[in-house]
């Protein structure tokens, strides 16, 4: 939230909003009072009007259903899927500065674009603050699936299709 300067009142869209890391962006910016566009499937669209988010469906024709679903304001936009969604967020007209992307390195150096995401959300103090988020029942984490340590390629081919609503955990 930090990284695009998210205030209260704010329009977000987030890309992979129902994946492992776009769940928290969606979580934190509604505690943050932001107005969330969540681009995800269908599928996970229940989970992201629980959550207060709006819900949008990916791929073709999806600049035109972010711009219906903000009123045509979009102030920030947060990347975790890749796929020409820094591009999209200049087209929508969000400035570069208020986009970060934690996986399209290329995109966001080509226009200006922020990659904060995984480093600055490590730090130990947005940890912390967000373990107390979710102590106190504000943040939840859904867990898509739990595999033994020994199953591990399994819990990777699952990641990997993408599709899964919040974390795939590995137990030792």
């Amino acid at each position: 939230m930090r990284a695009v300067d998210l205030h209260e009142g704010d329009v977000l869209a987030v890309s992979g909003a129902a994946g492992g890391v776009g769940h928290l962006a969606v979580q934190l910016a509604k505690h943050d009072g932001a107005t969330v566009i969540g681009l995800a499937s269908e599928s996970h669209h229940d989970w992201l009007r629980k959550h207060g988010a709006i819900p949008v469906t990916y791929g073709d024709g999806v600049a035109d259903r972010i711009r219906e679903a903000s009123g045509g304001r979009l102030d920030a936009f947060i990347d975790t899927f890749g796929g020409g969604y820094v591009d999209l967020a200049i087209e929508l007209g969000v400035k570069p500065e208020r986009i970060d992307t934690i996986i399209d390195w290329e995109a966001a150096g080509r226009v200006g674009a922020k990659m904060d995401g995984n480093a600055v959300g490590a730090r130990v103090e947005n940890l912390a603050a967000i373990a107390d988020l979710v102590d106190r029942g504000e943040v939840e984490i859904p867990i898509a699936r739990a595999y033994p340590l020994t199953e591990v390629r399994q819990a990777y081919r699952e990641l990997e299709q993408r599709h899964t609503l919040g974390k795939i955990v590995l137990l030792p």
